[in-house]
């Protein structure tokens, strides 16, 4: 099923809105001249270390670890990100280099 010019148009309008507004709420809710209420700055700071958790949790979910290499290209590749994390303390490194040791040690090792 195909979409008619303004079905199109409406819909990449719908999503411009959608992103604006996500993108301009946290500004016209919070000003900068008014704090926060604590909840707020709670969340700001427990939220980051909450959501890489889930996204550890959520993407090991599935390592098999009773077949196979049973789970060491994914227990590796996680050893290799906490030591980038230490040496660098730069996310997009440890992250990069993890999933560059990871697809290394699948393509080529496993």
């Amino acid at each position: 099923m195909t979409m008619t010019v303004m079905q199109g148009i409406l819909t990449i309008l719908a999503v411009v809105a959608g992103t604006m507004l996500t993108r301009f709420m946290p500004f016209l809710v919070f000003p900068e001249s008014k704090r926060p209420p604590r909840i707020i700055e709670y969340f700001g700071r427990v939220l980051p270390y909450a959501m890489t958790g889930l996204l550890v949790v959520y993407a090991l979910r599935n390592t098999p670890i009773t077949t196979g290499d049973h789970g060491l290209p994914e227990l590796i590749a996680c050893m290799a990100i906490v030591a980038l994390h230490l040496w660098r303390r730069n996310m997009l490194v440890s992250i990069a280099g993890g999933t560059i040791v990871y697809m290394l040690l699948v393509q080529l090792v496993f």
